[in-house]
C-alpha cells in the first residue's frame, strides 16, 4: 500500500505518536460533551481514580442532576478563570475541593510522582465540536482530565496546502463563538504543516492573531532540514510530552491583565511561550543544573522578542530551582537599566509568580537590605539604583547564592559598578579600621571579580565587544579565544518571521541643501575643518531650516501616514533630535505646522531636567501641560501624535502604535539600531514602518544593523599584557612615583580628608603642566586608556593585580584635576561673517535597505589604545571653505545650471499673468489664491516642458523641489494684487 501523502497521513503520523510514544489515549467523539467542551469519559474516570471520597461526597456519579450541577460549575470556572488556572488550581464543588491536575513532582516525592502518572493525556482525531453544526470537525483536540488545552488543525504541502491555509481556516471557518474556541477555554490552538509551526491564544475570527513556533534556520526563519522525519515533528515529540506540556502549564502559560494607567480598566490576554523563549529558559535551567553557581549567560535575543517574558520565566523558574533537595539560589536580583522597563518587567514577573509577596522593589538601600532579610525570592531594581543600594548591604550575604539577571546588559554592567555589586553581594565589602591598606586593596580587587556565588544572567539585543567578553561563552580559535552568546533569537528571524517589522524596508533619505552668502568685504582664513562642522551646526539649528523639516515631517505625515490609514489610523510618530534645545525648536516649529493646517494632532516633548531656552527655564511639563509621568500614557491617546525626544526614549521604549520616525540626529552602532528598533513592534493592523531620516547615510545604517542581525561574536579577547605599555607610556613622563601612588591610596582608603589627598593630586599636576603639550596629551589620553581598560578587565582576568588596583584608584582621582592642552579655536568669528541664504530639504526616493545574509557578525576586542592627539589645524579662505561646502552640499546637479535659472526666473511673471489667478487675487481670499497660483504654475511648466525637460522633470519628480518652487512663485506673485511681475529674482 503507498505512503498515505494526504493531510490524514501527518493527522495519523501524530496520533499514533502521541499515543505509543507518548502514552497518550486516544479519545473518540463519543468521548465529547459538546454542551460543555469536555471529554466526559476522561474526566469523571480522572476524579474517580483520584479522588473517589470526594466523588462520592458530591454524587456526580449517581445523580444526572449533580452531574450538570458539577460540569455548569465546571464550565463557569473555566470562562472566569481560563483552562490554565483551573488546571493549576482546581476548583471548588461545595463541601469538597477537586484537584484538576496533579503537577509535576519534585524529585524525592515519591507519592507526588505516582499522582502525576494518573493524569490522563488524550488526544481526539477530527473533533465533532459544534453543538448546532455536527458536521464541522477540527483535526485534533488534547486533552488533559477530559480537559481541553489544545487544538490544532493540521495542512500537507504535498496537497499544495501550508500552514497559512490553517490560519486562514482558523481565521474564517472556526467561529469564536463556539464553546471549544472561546477566550481562554484552550491554551493554544496550533496551525501546523510539515514545514512550518504557528499559534494563536485567542480566536477572533479574522483578527486572530498568529505567531510562529519555529526553531529557526540559518539564522532566519523556518526549521532546519530533519534528518530523522518531519521538520516539525519536535511540535509532537518535545513539546506535546506529558512532562513539557505539564511544564508550561506550570511555568509558562497565564492570563494576564494590563491595566490602561488612565482609564484604570483592565484588558486580558493569555500567553503562551513561543520556541525560542521555551528553549533559552530550558537551556539556561540545565546548564545552571550541571554547573552550579558562578556562571556567566548571554542571552542575545532581538529587540521585540518577548525578552520581558523570558526574563520573567527565567526569574521566576530559578527561584524555586533544586538540586539534591535544594534551592540553588536564595535570592534573584533583576536589574533593568531602563527604567520605563522597570514597572513592566515587575509586574510581569508579579503576574507569573504564584506568591506575589515573594517579589520585591527596591527603591533604595534600605529596601534591598529589607528584602533581602524578609527572603524576598526576587528583588526588582534598576541600574541607576544599584550602586547606591549595594553600599549599604552589609555583610551578611556571603553564605548565600545570587542569581542576577541583567536586561539589556551593557558596558554599565562593567567596572566600578560591577565591583560595588560583587563586593555587596558577597558580603566582602567592609570598612574595617583593623585592616591594612594592602588587605583592602586585594578585596577590592577581589570583590571586582564574576563573583563565585552568583550567576549572571545578561539579556541583550546589541551586545559590545565588553559585553561579549564579561558574560560570552569563550571558544577556542586557533591561537585566538573568541567569544559567543550562549543563546540567540536574531534580528533576521525575527523579521522573517513577521514577529516584528523591518524598520529599514521603507526608509527614506533626506538630502538638505544650502547656500551661505559672505556678508563681509575681506575673505579671512580660517580651521577648515572645525569651521565645515560650525556651518553645517549653523544651518541645520537655523529656524528657517528646522520649519522648512518640520514642515516635511507634518505633511508627510498627513498624506502618507494618517490619509493612508496606517495601523488602523493610530500610527504616531517619534522625531528623534540631537539636543534638548533642537527638541524644543521642533516643538514649536511642528506646532506651527499643525495649526497651519487645522491639524486635529498636537505633539509632546520628551528630555530630562530643565532647559534655559530664549529667556525662560522650560520643563517637558511646562511645555506639553502634564507631568512627565504621563508621557507615554499621553501618547497613546488622540490628539496626540507627534513624539518629539532628545535621548529620551530612544532606547527601551515599548509603543506598538509607533510607526514612522523622523530622524535629525546623526546615529550610528548601537545607537542607531536601538533608536530605529523602536517602531519594530509588531501590532494588529501594523503592516509596515518608515523612517524620514535627514542626518545619517544609508551605509552608516547598513553598517550598524548588520553587526547585530544575526549573531554577534567577538573576534577575539582583550588582552591584558596592553596595561603594561600603557603603564611605560605613562612612565616616561615622570608624573607620578611610587610614592605618590601608595600613599594617596592609603589615605584614601581609610578616610582621610579632602586636605591630605589634594596636595598629593596637585603636585602630580604641577609636573604635569610644566610637561610640552604632546607629552601633555601622551600622558593623559594613556591614563584614560589605562582606567578604562582596567575597569572591564579587572572583572574578567583570572588573576588579580594589586599593582594595576593601586593606579587605576589614582588615576581615577588625578584624571579630572589634569587641564586639557589649551587648543585655538581657530575657526571663531566664521559664523558673524555669513548669514544663511537660502536653504532647501529634497525627499529621495523611499529604499529598503537590505543587510548582509551572514550567520556571524565579528566585533573586535575592546580598544587598548591610549589615542588622543593635537590636530594641526588646514586654514582656508572663507571663500573657499563656502565654496567646498557649497559643493557637498549646495544644489541639485543640473546639467545647465545656467538655462535652468534663466527658465526659473521667467516663471513668476507667466504665473502672474494668468487670467485665473489675478481675478483670484482680485477677488478671493489667500487661499484660493493660493488653489489658483498652483494651476497656473502647472500650466505654466507643461508650456515650458519642451524648452527644458530638465526642470519639468525635477517639478514633477522632485516634490521638495516642486514645493520650494510653488512658495516662490506665490509670495513673490501675491503681492502684485493681479498686476504682472516684474521684479528680479536672486537665485
Amino acid at each position: 500500500m503507498p505512503t498515505n501523502t494526504k493531510e490524514s497521513g501527518l493527522e495519523a503520523l501524530i496520533v499514533n505518536y502521541l499515543v505509543n510514544k507518548n502514552g497518550f489515549e486516544q479519545g473518540t467523539n463519543e468521548d465529547y460533551n459538546r454542551d460543555y467542551a469536555v471529554d466526559e469519559t476522561r474526566l469523571f474516570r480522572f476524579l474517580q481514580e483520584t479522588q473517589p471520597d470526594e466523588v462520592e461526597k458530591i454524587g456526580i456519579l449517581n445523580s444526572q442532576h449533580k452531574k450538570e450541577q458539577f460540569l455548569n460549575r465546571l464550565q463557569g470556572e473555566i470562562a472566569k478563570r481560563g483552562i490554565i488556572d483551573v488546571l493549576r488550581k482546581g476548583i471548588s464543588f461545595y463541601p469538597v475541593n477537586l484537584i484538576m491536575f496533579y503537577m509535576t513532582p519534585s524529585e524525592k516525592n515519591i507519592k507526588a510522582k505516582e499522582m502525576f502518572e494518573k493524569n490522563i493525556f488524550s488526544v481526539t482525531r477530527q473533533l465533532m465540536y459544534s453543538k448546532n453544526n455536527t458536521q464541522l470537525a477540527i483535526d485534533l483536540a488534547i486533552f488533559i482530565n477530559g480537559l481541553p488545552i489544545i487544538t490544532c488543525e493540521l495542512k500537507n504541502r504535498l496537497t499544495k496546502q501550508n500552514v497559512e491555509d490553517a490560519v486562514q481556516q482558523y481565521k474564517l471557518d472556526r467561529d469564536p463563538r463556539e464553546l471549544l474556541f472561546q477566550f481562554k477555554r484552550c491554551m493554544v490552538h496550533f496551525a501546523v504543516d510539515d514545514n512550518e509551526v504557528k499559534f494563536c491564544t485567542r480566536l477572533e475570527g479574522k483578527k486572530s492573531w498568529f505567531l510562529p513556533f519555529n526553531k529557526g534556520y540559518n539564522g532566519g526563519a523556518g526549521n532546519p532540514p530533519n534528518p530523522n522525519g518531519i521538520k516539525t515533528d519536535y511540535l509532537w515529540k518535545e513539546i506535546l510530552t506529558k512532562n513539557e506540556l505539564a511544564n508550561i502549564i506550570e511555568n509558562y502559560a497565564q492570563v494576564v491583565a494590563e491595566e490602561d494607567e488612565y482609564t484604570k480598566k483592565k484588558k486580558y490576554k493569555q500567553i503562551f511561550p513561543r520556541y525560542h523563549q521555551l528553549s533559552v529558559v530550558k537551556a539556561l535551567l540545565a546548564d545552571v543544573k550541571e554547573k552550579g553557581v558562578g556562571q556567566k549567560y548571554l542571552i542575545q535575543h532581538s529587540a521585540g522578542s518577548g525578552k520581558s517574558n523570558s526574563i520573567a520565566w527565567t526569574a521566576h523558574q530559578l527561584v524555586g530551582f533544586e538540586k539534591d533537595g535544594k534551592n540553588i539560589f536564595d535570592s534573584v536580583i533583576v536589574v533593568t537599566d531602563r527604567v520605563n522597563l522597570d514597572k513592566q518587567i515587575k509586574n510581569t514577573i508579579k503576574q507569573f509568580m504564584q506568591v506575589s509577596s515573594t517579589v520585591g522593589h527596591a527603591e533604595n538601600s534600605g529596601d534591598l537590605k529589607k528584602l533581602i532579610k524578609e527572603g524576598k525570592k526576587i528583588i526588582i531594581t534598576t541600574v541607576q539604583k544599584f550602586p547606591y543600594i549595594l553600599d549599604e548591604i552589609g555583610t551578611e550575604h556571603k553564605g548565600r547564592n545570587f542569581a542576577i539577571i541583567i536586561d539589556e546588559a551593557h558596558s554599565s554592567q562593567s567596572g566600578r559598578m560591577s565591583a560595588k555589586m560583587n563586593m555587596a553581594l558577597s558580603g566582602e565589602y567592609t570598612n574595617d579600621e583593623e585592616e591594612t591598606v594592602e588587605d583592602k586593596i586585594i578585596k577590592m580587587m577581589e570583590g571586582r571579580k564574576m563573583l563565585k556565588n552568583a550567576s549572571y544572567f545578561a539579556f541583550t539585543a546589541t551586545p559590545k565587544n565588553k559585553t561579549l567578553e564579561m558574560f560570552g561563552i569563550p571558544v577556542p580559535n586557533g591561537d585566538k579565544v573568541q567569544y559567543k552568546p550562549f543563546h540567540i533569537y536574531t534580528m533576521k528571524q525575527a523579521i522573517e518571521e513577521g514577529f516584528i517589522l523591518d524598520v529599514l524596508k521603507y526608509y527614506t533619505p533626506i538630502s538638505s541643501y544650502y547656500k551661505i552668502a559672505k556678508i563681509v568685504e575681506d575673505d579671512p582664513m580660517f580651521d577648515k575643518k572645525k569651521a565645515q562642522k560650525k556651518l553645517k551646526k549653523y544651518v541645520e539649528s537655523n529656524s528657517y531650516a528646522i520649519e522648512q523639516k518640520a514642515d516635511i515631517m507634518v505633511t508627510h505625515f498627513h498624506e502618507q501616514v494618517i490619509a493612508k490609514g496606517k495601523i488602523g489610523g493610530k500610527a504616531r510618530a517619534m522625531v528623534v533630535t540631537s539636543s534638548i534645545e533642537r527638541a524644543i525648536d521642533y516643538y514649536y516649529a511642528i506646532t506651527k505646522c499643525l495649526e497651519k493646517r487645522k491639524s486635529p494632532y498636537k505633539a509632546i516633548v520628551a528630555f530630562s531636567g530643565e532647559k534655559e531656552y530664549k529667556g525662560k527655564v522650560l520643563t517637558e511639563a511646562s511645555i506639553n501641560g502634564f507631568p512627565s509621568s504621563q508621557i507615554e500614557t499621553e501618547f497613546k491617546k488622540d490628539p496626540y501624535r507627534f513624539l518629539i525626544v532628545a535621548n529620551k526614549f530612544q532606547t527601551g521604549y515599548d509603543e506598538p502604535l509607533l510607526h514612522t520616525m523622523y530622524v535629525d540626529k546623526v546615529l550610528s552602532g548601537i545607537k542607531a539600531v536601538q533608536t530605529l528598533s523602536r517602531l519594530n513592534r509588531a501590532y494588529p493592523g501594523k503592516t509596515d514602518t518608515f523612517v524620514l531620516d535627514f542626518a545619517n547615510d544609508t551605509d552608516t545604517i547598513k553598517k550598524a544593523f548588520e553587526t547585530y542581525y544575526t549573531t554577534t561574536i567577538l573576534s577575539e579577547e582583550t588582552d591584558p599584557n596592553k596595561l603594561y605599555d600603557l603603564v611605560t607610556e605613562m612612565e616616561q613622563h615622570q608624573v607620578y612615583t611610587d610614592y605618590h601612588v601608595n600613599t594617596l591610596v592609603e589615605l584614601y582608603l581609610s578616610g582621610a580628608d579632602r586636605d591630605r589627598l589634594d596636595p598629593i593630586l596637585d603636585a602630580c599636576v604641577g609636573i604635569y603642566e610644566n610637561l610640552e603639550e604632546d607629552e601633555q596629551v601622551s600622558f593623559k589620553s594613556s591614563a584614560k586608556a589605562f582606567v578604562r581598560t582596567y575597569s572591564f578587565l579587572g572583572a574578567i582576568l583570572p588573576y588579580g593585580n594589586a599593582e594595576w588596583e593601586k593606579l587605576a584608584l589614582f588615576l581615577n582621582l588625578l584624571i579630572p584635576k589634569l587641564p586639557s592642552p589649551v587648543e585655538e579655536d581657530l575657526s571663531k568669528g566664521i559664523l558673524d561673517a555669513i548669514d544663511l541664504d537660502s536653504y532647501r530639504a529634497e525627499i529621495k526616493q523611499t529604499m529598503s535597505i537590505i543587510l548582509e545574509d551572514q550567520t556571524e557578525y565579528s566585533v573586535g576586542p575592546v580598544p587598548t589604545k591610549s589615542g588622543g592627539g593635537i590636530n594641526e589645524p588646514e586654514m582656508d579662505l572663507l571663500s573657499n571653505i563656502l565654496e567646498s561646502f557649497h559643493d557637498m552640499w549646495g544644489n541639485i546637479d543640473w546639467k545647465d545650471e545656467d538655462q535652468v535659472k534663466r527658465h526659473i526666473a521667467s516663471i513668476p511673471a507667466v504665473v502672474s499673468k494668468d487670467v485665473a489667478y489675478q481675478n483670484a487675487m482680485k477677488n478671493s481670499d489667500k487661499q484660493n489664491a493660493r488653489i489658483e497660483s498652483e494651476r497656473a504654475l502647472n500650466r505654466a511648466m507643461i508650456n515650458m516642458m519642451a524648452d527644458n525637460m530638465e526642470l519639468f522633470k525635477q517639478f514633477n519628480d522632485n516634490p521638495s523641489f516642486k514645493k520650494w518652487l510653488s512658495d516662490m512663485v506665490f509670495n513673490l506673485t501675491y503681492n502684485t494684487k493681479g498686476e504682472v511681475y516684474t521684479g528680479e529674482i536672486n537665485i
